[in-house]
């Protein structure tokens, strides 16, 4: 048994190659039950997003189960494997099962620490366990990976941070005013820079949003969308003296708003606080401005630097974060190793139980003035003896799985303590319900006997 991943994503695929490996959102559970149906593949997850495509799954054997899931993917987007083979990156076992706990966590995406990915995630997994894709291996697997991720996210600072130019202004601006309950935004152009600082704000409570541009038409479309009020270019000194927010983003060739202009409308506004975003490029707001008491104004450049600082941070963040990955691997291939010795330990167990059951009925037939009440407190010592015997033998067995010769090491333990029939009957009883999977090294081992 192993576990395999397949996949593109931004840094390995351009866009037009993305695009065509793209699962349509009604056609995930019959691409997932096609999977599932794939030779080679016991388990299997699907994660799509726009930044990327991956298959998880758990294969009898690697080359077998990398075989089939390139021509998988093959054939269902209809692409030859020549025309996207340079663009997919393939992870197994260790790899793969780091890989996404990264995903996971935000690490492996273009903004690093974001959350959507989490839920993303956690969709794709539910699907694929609603349905019978997955088992005992990535049940856990995948449980594990989503309360890592929010552990990553609550337990560190990785996503406090604003990473882009439009939530940038919102940190600066709750910096100025501390809330935006009360506050009014003024648009100045239509720009999708400003549309999406706009509505970062007014997602984050701006009371009211105003749009002045030159195009009449462009500054009511916008409007619409915030069910905010347009105004023409002659009213812009109008629209600064009731804002408290400006964001501005014309593509004029000189300055829109002068310093002059400024110092008028405070007056009028009585020295209210006015913060500034100027997000043009060349710049629409004269920089004099923020030389005016009261005016706090914040162009491109600041915003970026401000983008760069928190990045830093995030990547500090994000070591904090590969630590607890690594802590969670380690525990995950822990599991793993021992998942199959799963019937030595119960063959062993029932083999001493059998044991004390036949010295207990000894005892009895030998004692028979016994009471009930001490006839259960013999069974009770007596079991918690086997208990006792058995824990270093469990111990080293388990200890024993996860390391190089475990075959050599796991056959001699069955042959030590004459479990070799007990050892086939639960085996085949396990397999026979499909409560747990054998690892194929002890699927060796049980031949051997």
């Amino acid at each position: 048994m192993h576990i395999l991943t397949i996949g593109l994503n931004y840094r390995t695929a351009p866009v037009e190659i993305r695009e065509r490996f793209a699962f349509a959102e009604q056609d995930r559970l019959k691409a997932l039950t096609k999977l599932k149906n794939t030779k080679s593949i016991l388990e299997c997850v699907i994660i799509g997003t726009c930044n990327r495509t991956e298959i998880y799954g758990v294969v009898d054997q690697l080359h077998t189960g990398r075989h089939f899931m390139k021509n998988y993917l093959s054939e269902w987007f209809g692409v030859p494997r020549e025309e996207f083979i340079d663009h997919i990156y393939i992870k197994e076992n260790d790899d793969a099962v780091q890989h996404l706990f990264r995903v996971a966590c935000g690490l492996d995406s273009m903004v690093l620490g974001e959350t959507q990915i989490l839920g993303q995630v956690k969709d794709a997994f539910q699907l694929a366990q609603t349905n019978g894709a997955t088992g005992i291996v990535f049940n856990k697997l995948f449980q594990q990976a989503i309360t890592l991720a929010k552990r990553a996210h609550s337990e560190t600072d990785i996503n406090k941070n604003a990473v882009s130019t439009s939530y940038a202004a919102i940190e600066l601006g709750k910096k100025v005013f501390g809330y935006f309950n009360d506050k009014t935004v003024l648009v100045l152009g239509a720009g999708k820079m400003s549309e999406l600082t706009a509505k970062h704000l007014h997602a984050n409570g701006a009371a009211r949003v105003l749009v002045v541009n030159r195009t009449y038409e462009r500054a009511l479309a916008l409007a619409d969308k915030f069910r905010g009020v347009a105004l023409p270019m002659e009213r812009l000194d109008e629209a600064l003296v009731l804002a408290d927010i400006v964001i501005s983003s014309t593509g004029a060739d000189a300055y829109v708003v002068t310093r002059r202009n400024v110092e008028a409308i405070m007056r009028k506004r009585r020295n209210r606080p006015l913060f500034m975003i100027d997000i043009a490029v060349p710049r629409d707001l004269d920089p004099e401005i923020n030389d005016l008491d009261g005016v706090y104004l914040y162009d491109i450049d600041d915003l970026e630097g401000i983008v760069a600082a928190n990045l830093r941070e995030r990547a500090r963040e994000a070591e904090k974060i590969c630590i607890m990955i690594n802590e969670e691997w380690l525990a995950f291939k822990s599991w793993l190793n021992t998942l199959g010795v799963g019937p030595l330990i119960g063959a062993l167990r029932e083999k001493l139980l059998a044991y004390q059951q036949e010295a207990l009925r000894n005892i009895q037939n030998k004692c028979p003035e016994l009471t009930e009440k001490e006839i259960r407190m013999i069974n009770k010592q007596t079991r918690s003896l086997i208990n006792q015997i058995m824990h270093d033998p469990i111990v080293r067995l388990k200890e024993m799985a996860g390391q190089p010769g475990a075959d050599e090491a796991l056959n001699m333990f069955v042959k030590l303590f004459a479990l070799e029939g007990l050892f086939e009957e639960m085996t085949q009883a396990e397999e026979e319900t499909e409560e747990s999977y054998i690892p194929l090294r002890q699927r060796r081992a049980q031949q051997a006997f």
